[in-house]
């Protein structure tokens, strides 16, 4: 499998990536960029989750919209922001999202690539033909359990396969 990903998302050759989680149909990278693996997020009216009052429109700004329905906030880097949580959203050259990933606390970033598995990469190693590039980033604040809100779990399992480079 790893080569196959080499071949999607070439940035990731040579780099320290890893499948992160076996392969899942229940959630999608919207929703594994917010923390959510019980549902696929899209603006589809056709079974996915979208936040009410969003439109169901394929446009950063919707994305935006529908980000910050869950406290998200644009913000002007990707460097890890101690007490927050970040998503960057990857479109295409017209402007349509085609990816989203979070941030882990190390500074590197995890992906649900479809409903394959999910990966920890670096956050440009997959712009390119298939996610384009990035084109907004957000945080906001870790959720507490105070809250009732649960913030997005870490990978902690041992990783299931390495890309070449391995971590």
């Amino acid at each position: 499998m790893a080569k196959k990903f080499e071949d999607l998302f070439p940035r990731l050759q040579g780099s320290a990536w890893q499948i992160t989680s076996p392969p899942s149909d229940v959630y999608n990278c919207i929703a594994w960029a917010v923390g959510d693996t019980t549902a696929c997020w899209w603006p589809d009216p056709d079974g996915t989750h979208w936040p009410d009052g969003i439109p169901l429109e394929e446009t950063v700004a919707a994305f935006r919209a529908a980000f910050a329905t869950l406290g998200y906030v644009v913000c002007g880097t990707a460097e890890p922001e101690a007490g927050f949580d970040k998503i960057a959203l990857f479109a295409d050259a017209q402007g349509v999202p085609k990816h989203a990933a979070r941030q882990l606390s190390s500074g590197r970033w995890s992906s649900k690539l479809g409903l394959l598995e999910d990966i920890e990469h670096g956050l440009a190693d997959l712009e390119g033909v298939e996610y384009g590039t990035v084109v907004l980033l957000m945080k906001r604040p870790v959720p507490s359990a105070a809250s009732g809100k649960s913030a997005p779990r870490e990978e902690s399992a041992a990783p299931k396969e390495k890309g070449a480079g391995g971590v």
